[in-house]
């Protein structure tokens, strides 16, 4: 059994690799490899981390907000077709996101 992954894209960069931890109700829960390009939007998510674990919904949600405007796609390793609408979380070496 092959184990599921998706490459987390902008553009034609590789920001890193997600690889299926588990799945909780809604959200997929994946371990995260970052590629060298990922410290150019680590920001974005680490925005959105802090506000949330001090409980800014606000800041959260505009931090949220800006990773869905900064074009990212979630591409399948098996060749499925790419994600385009979804909410992603990363923190550290994990990673979840809905869709």
């Amino acid at each position: 059994m092959t184990t599921r992954s998706w490459q987390l894209k902008r553009g034609d960069l590789l920001m890193g690799t997600l690889t299926l931890a588990g799945v909780d109700m809604f959200w997929t829960d994946c371990r995260f490899e970052p590629a060298s390009a990922w410290e150019t939007v680590r920001p974005l998510f680490e925005a959105s981390h802090d506000a949330w674990e001090r409980g800014d919904e606000d800041s959260a949600l505009a931090a949220d907000e800006a990773i869905a405007e900064a074009g990212f796609v979630l591409v399948p390793g098996d060749g499925g077709a790419a994600i385009t609408d979804f909410l992603l979380r990363v923190s550290g070496k994990n990673a979840r996101f809905r869709s």
